[in-house]
């Protein structure tokens, strides 16, 4: 396993560690104080620890060697088992919390003692930014690697356990606050409609979340290209080789997490040699994984350009 794939795994296990335990408090405080926002909350843990546990799947699958069968290695199983992650919060966290707050606003429930409520929310909210922190360091470290923004990064990413994790942790933070507003509303007005409203918002807040995930994991499995810069980078180490007149085609693709795959079709100069040619093709390969270390695999197709 690289370094990269090692700090995404770390970065899932501190997650779900954390996910875990803050579940069962959450649990046990929503069934003590009767609260359908605690209980969302409870299911929204339980459902980022089951996403947790896909994505550990996911790192350790996308970073299996190639082999006879997958000469281009098992990089896009990380993509499907991301996207299995995704559908579980989708199903698990989204649809468990709409529906349960949208029945507390129909019938209503008569909240008890919610002082465990209030202590679980400031806890989880400490050890939710624990886990948050550590995404936006790995996040932060990737983002000087490549030497762009972290929000960029973060749009253009085929790391997609990081990409799951902060999202998570993020969309965690805000439901915290949201079951919390939720409380102190019913508290102060002795209406469930607040709790049950928290409920419905914090399963809305995962719907969105889940799906931008999913459409983000489609995207990869289809064949997404590597990002605009990388292929610019690409393009200028291609035209930059004393042998080569013109890149007649380039095409990227992400086949797994940070690996990149390039095919290009070259017009090398009328002046260079068979034996020239296959030194130039070696040279710019060397070239290519020097400059990006996420390029994984390159192919290059001499093809002169088609003149009128």
């Amino acid at each position: 396993m690289d370094e990269k794939s090692g700090e995404s795994l770390t970065t899932v296990l501190v997650a779900g560690a954390a996910n875990l335990t803050i579940a069962l408090a959450k649990l046990v405080a929503g069934v003590v104080g009767g609260s359908a926002a605690m209980l969302s909350e409870a299911a929204h843990s339980a459902a980022d620890t089951v996403t947790e546990v896909l994505l550990l799947v996911s790192v350790r699958r996308s970073g299996r060697p190639a082999d006879r069968r997958h000469p281009f290695g098992h990089g896009k199983a990380g993509f499907v088992w991301a996207m299995m992650a995704a559908v579980a919060t989708l199903v698990g966290g989204a649809g468990f919390s709409i529906t349960h707050g949208l029945h507390e606003i129909a019938h209503g429930e008569r909240l008890s003692n919610l002082t465990l409520s209030y202590v679980v929310l400031a806890v989880s909210f400490v050890m939710e930014s624990v886990s948050l922190a550590r995404s936006v360091s790995q996040l932060r470290a990737e983002a000087a690697r490549y030497e762009v923004t972290p929000i960029r990064l973060v749009r253009v990413t085929s790391d997609t356990a990081l990409k799951a994790v902060l999202f998570e942790d993020v969309a965690a933070l805000a439901g915290l606050l949201i079951a919390a507003g939720g409380l102190l509303g019913s508290h102060l007005t002795g209406s469930a409609l607040w709790d049950g409203a928290a409920s419905v918002a914090i399963g809305l807040l995962l719907l969105v979340i889940a799906l931008s995930l999913i459409q983000a994991n489609l995207s990869l499995l289809i064949g997404q290209a590597a990002p605009p810069q990388l292929e610019t980078g690409i393009r200028a180490v291609l035209v930059t080789q004393p042998e080569v007149e013109n890149v007649v085609e380039l095409l990227t693709m992400m086949i797994g997490p940070g690996a990149v795959l390039v095919a290009a079709k070259i017009d090398f100069r009328d002046q260079a040699s068979a034996a020239g040619v296959e030194i130039a093709c070696d040279e710019v390969d060397r070239r290519l994984r020097e400059s990006f270390p996420s390029v994984e695999q390159v192919f290059l197709d001499p093809t002169p350009t088609r003149r009128r």
